[in-house]
């Protein structure tokens, strides 16, 4: 491997990489910087998160640049605020020595006008999020017309966040003869429709194979029923004491969930999603970089920024919905040379997406075990044991050491330390023993799979279960998730009790247990959503069959209130009418039903852990 001397950069930039710490060029740097230092080109360079692409593109902007003049003329845009100042701060450091350097940090949070005056004071490089950037070029509180160098960091990122037509707008504002690098660590079509546009004959380096995952991270599934997803999480970190880990959920609503569970059972966790002020994400942040949150409970897009190099696990509490994202999760691990561990919670009918995900990431997964009751108490036994075999003595302790072995005069050695170890120990034992299985064979009945084919087939029994018809569907704006949540939200329920949703163009399918069936029908009893009644009736086809599309088209018979109720329109008073359902109606129909036990393992709270 060559160094960095040997990549032509000048003196300024190797004094400031000395002070860094770097001695040898990662591989994505050995292989552009050269490229983009001797010829004046379009790059695309695909390489995993954590592989040193920041160095890459920022070493060859800060040797072309013009330091002593005043005009923009290198643009970085990224996905997140955190991923931008990250940038910025790199940036900055690499620059240290170039007298005059101005690298702006352009982002949504943050007050406009300062970034604009900042830019305005001479800034040479800007880095900014897409949104921001476009709101200042609308406002024209920035000049990117005479830019030189523009690079799209985590290009695929930003597509996968909805920013193509951001990003397709700003490029147009910027001259058309720039050189452009694109960094991403896949390369959907996307992006490569991006390249097409604005690159001209651009060169291609790749480090690995596209979207391959990173050598230095194991990829590891566990195969659990759906409603023991919470406890499976619970016990592969009581498993691995020393966890540092990102769990990633799909929406911010269970990121929140999920978080506020861990919390209330005494982890060490934090939640980060999109409903956070930007100052509540710094919060947590700063927590997790300090290592006083171990569990970092966060969604994709609230992920984006985080760079942490000694995370040890990445936990999958869901799978993503497009396999590619898969990649920039498992990329959040094994960063800077350390090794990492991807995990992934799974149930039976979601096996076959990580088959997908093997075949992009190009490594296969490991079929494990969820831990046993046992080896936790083993595990958490012996990293205590650990622990205080390797803490440093503080000798304040001395004075009081008369009173303590007049306290244990008469105890034995091996009554000792049993007695020290169980204050531990007892507490883990007390919780798991007895505790259930939770691992299932692939080729055993899942009572509570997961979504196949646009639909949720979570669990799959007639019996005790109840299915049900609702009135709303595809052309309200529901798909099977949405309408998930919407009836989790509605009946106070979790989010495994609402399962094989179907929708439908005008209507939908779901079940419930059997035990919540006068609960649910007596919620959607004259109830009104954005001004229209929506109808919850016992689906006449059990099996989930196709039903008639006139059950939700509207009233086209002229007087049938059954199709004029489900089809949305107006509908007539129904109390005390043939048909009503008011007799269903429970006294407590109304009230959320008591909060459901999250430990399965035992049937009782499992007891506080005391803080790491």
């Amino acid at each position: 491997m060559s160094t960095f001397q040997d990549l032509g950069l000048n003196d300024n930039l190797l004094q400031a990489i000395t002070d860094l710490g770097f001695t040898k060029p990662s591989e994505v740097q050995e292989k552009a910087i050269p490229i983009l230092l001797e010829s004046e080109t379009d790059l695309v360079a695909l390489a995993q998160t954590g592989t040193g692409k920041t160095a890459a593109f920022g070493f060859p902007m800060l040797e072309k640049i013009d330091i002593d003049s005043r005009t923009t003329q290198g643009l970085i845009l990224s996905p997140t605020r955190e991923l931008c100042l990250q940038i910025t701060n790199e940036m900055k450091l690499y620059g240290k020595y170039c007298k005059g350097l101005n690298v702006v940090a352009v982002y949504g949070g943050s007050s406009i006008t300062d970034q604009a005056r900042d830019i305005k004071r001479g800034a040479q490089i800007i880095v900014a999020t897409p949104g921001r950037m476009k709101d200042m070029i609308k406002r024209r509180l920035v000049d990117i017309s005479k830019i030189q160098y523009s690079v799209l960091d985590e290009a695929d990122e930003m597509l996968n966040m909805g920013f193509k037509e951001d990003i397709t707008d700003i490029l147009s504002h910027t001259p058309d003869d720039k050189n452009t690098w694109l960094f991403s660590a896949t390369m959907p079509r996307e992006v490569a429709t991006i390249a097409k546009k604005f690159m001209n004959n651009p060169q291609e380096i790749t480090v690995g194979n596209k979207n391959e995952s990173t050598s230095q991270v194991s990829h590891e599934y566990y195969l659990v029923n759906a409603r023991d997803r919470y406890q499976a999480l619970k016990r592969l970190s009581d498993a691995n004491p020393d966890i540092f880990s990102v769990v990633f959920c799909r929406t911010k609503r269970d990121t929140q969930k999920v978080a506020e569970n861990l919390i209330e059972d005494g982890y060490n966790a934090g939640a980060l999603h999109g409903d956070l002020s930007q100052n509540q994400r710094d919060m947590v942040m700063k927590s997790f970089r300090n290592k006083q949150i171990q569990m970092l409970v966060a969604t994709d897009v609230a992920a984006r920024g985080i760079d942490v190099d000694d995370i040890t696990h990445v936990i999958n509490y869901q799978l993503p919905d497009e396999p590619e994202i898969y990649t920039h999760r498992s990329g959040r691990t094994g960063r800077a040379g350390k090794t990492g561990i991807s995990m992934v919670i799974v149930s039976k009918s979601e096996v076959r997406k990580i088959k997908s995900i093997e075949r992009i990431i190009k490594k296969q997964f490991e079929k494990k075990e969820i831990p046993d009751g046992a080896d936790i108490c083993e595990v958490q036994l012996m990293s205590l044991a650990n622990k205080i075999h390797n803490t440093e003595i503080n000798h304040e302790i001395d004075k009081h050491l008369t009173s303590i072995n007049e306290l244990f005069a008469d105890t034995e050695k091996d009554e000792l330390i049993k007695k020290f170890f169980s204050v531990e120990f007892t507490r883990f034992y007390n919780y798991y023993n007895k505790s259930k299985n939770l691992n299932i064979a692939e080729g055993s009945y899942d009572r509570d799979g997961g979504r196949e084919g646009g639909r949720d087939f979570s669990r799959g029994g007639k019996n005790d279960s109840t299915r049900y018809f609702i009135n709303v569907g595809g052309k309200d704006g529901f798909d099977w998730m949405k309408l998930k949540d919407f009836l989790k939200e509605q009946l106070g329920l979790g989010r495994d009790d609402v399962f094989k949703v179907e929708t439908k163009e005008s209507f939908s399918f779901f079940n419930t247990e059997n035990e919540v069936k006068e609960k649910v029908l007596a919620h959607f009893t004259d109830f009104k959503y954005e001004g229209r009644f929506v109808n919850v009736e016992v689906s006449e086809n059990r099996g989930g069959g196709r039903r008639s599309d006139r059950s939700g088209g509207g009233r086209r018979d002229g007087g049938n209130r059954r199709n004029d109720r489900r089809g949305g329109g107006r509908r007539d008073d129904r109390k005390g009418a043939s048909g009503s359902r008011s007799d269903r109606r429970r006294s407590d129909g109304d009230s959320k039903p008591p909060r459901r036990s999250d430990s399965n393992d035992l049937g009782s709270s499992r007891p506080r852990r005391s803080r790491r």
